[in-house]
């Protein structure tokens, strides 16, 4: 397994990402990996590891690169102190936006196109918490590139702000798999159902569901309401889709 630390030219500058794949002979299908809203840390590089693992080429971007450097995140610390929650939600989190990472997945895309190690242009995303929603988006904005859009643990996917990202269902050519969290304020059941909605009415192939007994952030294996059993079901979930339609 290679990881690696890159630095992706954009529009606004170079970004920080993390590139991860297969030893032995390539190419594979790529995948982009859109992060939690606690930033980039080990956890999240163990998660691409074991991506690569099944035999792609991973990128982690870091979506808060315009803040500058910043050390990993220790997540029982920051939910510890309102001043290292302020950094996140503050600091990091105001240093993007949709249209700033949309702009940055362009320039994402471009350099994967350049890769050896990458096979052919199409591609499929993954995010968390905020990620999610950023991989519908990208799913929509570059519909000939993405075939494959997954988003775990997201919220506010489907509200009545004239940018949520259900409004872009018409746009999306991927298929799409959603899993949210049973207890989750920021993905209710009507959120679903109205996610679920749009994309039907758009023809798009999905799968929106809810996980059972999973909170916020089930998934990535640092965080306190990590879910064993809800982060299992989103690796047998996300392997099925990208198995069905990079490979």
């Amino acid at each position: 397994m290679f990881r690696h630390e890159v630095s992706i030219p954009t529009p606004d500058g170079d970004a920080r990402a993390f590139f991860f794949h297969p030893g032995g002979e390539g190419p594979w299908p790529a995948v982009i990996f859109y992060m939690d809203a606690p930033a980039i840390r080990p956890a999240l590089f163990t998660m691409c590891e074991r991506l690569a693992g099944h035999g792609y080429a991973v990128l982690l971007p870091d979506m808060f690169w315009r803040a500058g450097a910043y050390p990993p995140i220790d997540i029982k610390a920051v939910f510890a102190d309102e001043a290292a929650r302020r950094e996140i939600f503050g600091r990091l989190m105001g240093s993007t936006d949709p249209v700033r990472a949309m702009r940055d997945t362009g320039a994402f895309l471009d350099w994967l196109a350049t890769r050896p190690e990458v096979k052919g242009l199409k591609v499929g995303c993954t995010g968390y918490c905020m990620g999610a929603g950023l991989s519908l988006r990208a799913a929509a904005t570059y519909p000939d590139r993405v075939v494959a859009s997954a988003g775990f643990h997201g919220g506010r996917l489907a509200t009545d702000e004239p940018d949520s990202p259900h409004r872009l269902a018409p746009r999306i050519r991927a298929r799409v798999y959603v899993g949210g969290a049973d207890e989750d304020a920021g993905f209710p059941p009507e959120q679903a159902e109205r996610l679920r909605a749009a994309l039907d009415a758009a023809g798009v192939r999905n799968t929106v569901e809810i996980y059972p007994g999973a909170r916020h952030g089930y998934a990535p294996p640092d965080m306190p309401v990590y879910n064993e059993a809800a982060a299992g079901r989103h690796w047998r979930e996300l392997l099925k889709l990208l198995g069905e339609t990079l490979a």
